[in-house]
């Protein structure tokens, strides 16, 4: 573990100047800082978590949902390295007769995994586009539309030619874990920036999915496969922190960052849990609506300690409801909000526990679960997250949501994506209109910037990286910042 959390950069730090000096902090305190100051952490206050932004300030955004996952993040890591239960691992037991340099060496282990995972929770959806995890399938679906027409092309070619399987496959499975690596790799431009430029251990927490676009496996048993986890775009860097970090495998491949298994638990707690307060606050549901779901899913449970622990579950919700002398719909919430905190604390419970667990083969990168999976309450959290689909996802105001970002994210798409077909790459054939001109001014400098630093003598690939720049541009916009732009482009008051 001591190697996976080198504390290695992929920009230079700036170094703490005169009496700022006498007052250290770690490196990964100094992350926590840059995150928090950063503009892209920032607009994720605008950004849709589950339910569309309203005037309520109890809705979630994911700005509140990050902060909550950085927070769930940072008490597992407590958990697993502190603990008294008998789960301490020899690599975090920090005894008082030991070797005052192997003391010295596991203290800072022990102190900066939950800085780590605290730093990672903040970073973990920065890479997603507006309007929630929807907007990602539009992008995808947008790619995956034109590449099939014969008309999208480029001088002549049709462009699902023109371009590498590799890159199409990028493209084609745009995915916001790939593009908040994307987002955190810019400072290998700017070698004095400071913006956000983290220690390799927070980056290579953050991705989920450490495959390329060509060896994804949807359904594969092996979580680590399941989704696009960088660009190609970005394959040399990431191959350089995982080099580092100790994640690349002798063959080649990249195991997950040990504590991506921790991050993911949290994220998975947060979004169990927390998203179901804000669905009965929104009255998608009643508490005993709530209960009977549940009470039909644990019958379909086989019989065993899992389901006895989900029953359990429960059986605590209903004792608080009818602690309740008189229901009323304000009492139901707070008690749901209580009994949603004893369940959060039996899932880190299991989850801390499946860690130590499994520590050698997380640490081996051969452990392919998540860490639910072997635990007594691997049913609790199914069907918890169940309970979304069931009661909220096709409501109304969701579709809504769903339907106002596909015609936004396919409207800026389109006008975007062809007007930098041709952008530095003219010839007397091929020239940019006017109009597709004023659709490259919009486009911020440090996009273009970017591109521009990373270009090529290779046309594809050159064409390949403009198409990222369009993603770059309409992935780091806010849902009022999308909405307002495609409005004013149509003409809409």
């Amino acid at each position: 573990m001591g190697k996976t959390i080198i504390i290695k950069t992929p920009g230079r730090k700036r170094k703490r100047a005169g009496k700022w000096a006498d007052y250290p902090i770690s490196e990964f305190e100094k992350d926590y800082k840059s995150i928090i100051s950063s503009a892209a952490f920032r607009r994720l206050q605008d950004k849709t978590q589950v339910f569309p932004l309203d005037k309520s300030d109890f809705v979630r955004t994911r700005l509140t949902h990050s902060i909550e996952v950085s927070t769930l993040a940072k008490q597992l890591g407590t958990m697993v390295t502190q603990n008294t239960k008998g789960y301490l691992k020899d690599d975090f037991d920090v005894k008082a007769d030991m070797d005052p340099e192997e003391r010295k060496k596991k203290m800072k282990i022990v102190s900066s995994i939950p800085e780590v995972l605290s730093c990672a929770g903040l970073l973990h959806d920065l890479g997603n586009p507006p309007f929630g995890h929807f907007g990602e399938i539009v992008i995808r679906d947008w790619f995956v539309n034109e590449c099939r027409k014969d008309s999208f092309e480029y001088k002549g070619k049709k462009i699902r030619d023109f371009l590498s399987e590799r890159c199409l496959k990028d493209l084609c499975n745009f995915e916001g874990n790939a593009q908040a690596l994307r987002i955190l790799s810019k400072i290998r431009h700017e070698p004095e920036g400071y913006d956000i430029n983290l220690s390799y251990a927070v980056i290579n927490t953050l991705v989920k999915y450490p495959v390329d676009s060509e060896h994804i496996e949807s359904e594969s048993k092996d979580i680590r496969k399941h989704k696009l986890g960088y660009f190609q775009a970005e394959e040399k860097m990431f191959q350089n922190i995982c080099s580092d970090t100790g994640t690349e495998m002798e063959d080649g491949s990249y195991a997950r960052h040990p504590l991506t298994f921790l991050l993911e638990a949290a994220d998975d707690i947060a979004y169990a849990t927390s998203d179901l307060e804000d669905a009965l606050k929104k009255n998608m549901f009643t508490a005993d609506q709530f209960v009977g779901y549940f009470e039909k899913c644990i019958e379909k449970l086989p019989a065993g300690k899992e389901k006895n622990k989900t029953k359990e579950l429960l059986e605590n919700l209903k004792e608080r409801l009818n602690g309740i002398a008189v229901r009323s719909r304000e009492k139901e919430l707070i008690a749901f909000q209580k009994w949603a905190v004893y369940a959060r604390g039996w899932l880190m419970y299991v989850v801390a526990y499946s860690f130590s667990k499994n520590y050698d083969a997380i640490m081996n990168g051969t452990y392919d679960k998540d860490m639910f999976e072997e635990g007594f309450h691997k049913y609790s959290i199914s069907i918890l997250k169940g309970a979304m689909g069931e009661f909220v996802f096709d409501s109304p105001g969701i579709l809504k949501l769903e339907l106002s970002a596909q015609k936004i994210i396919t409207g800026l798409m389109d006008d975007f994506i062809y007007a930098v077909l041709y952008w530095g790459e003219e010839d007397k054939d091929h020239k940019l209109t006017k109009s597709q001109k004023k659709f490259i001014n919009i486009i911020s400098e440090n996009y273009k910037n970017d591109y521009l630093n990373c270009r090529g003598e290779d046309e594809a690939e050159n064409l390949y990286l403009r198409f990222l720049m369009v993603t770059d541009f309409i992935s780091g916009m806010t849902d009022s910042y999308a909405k307002n732009l495609y409005r004013e482009l149509n003409g809409i008051d």
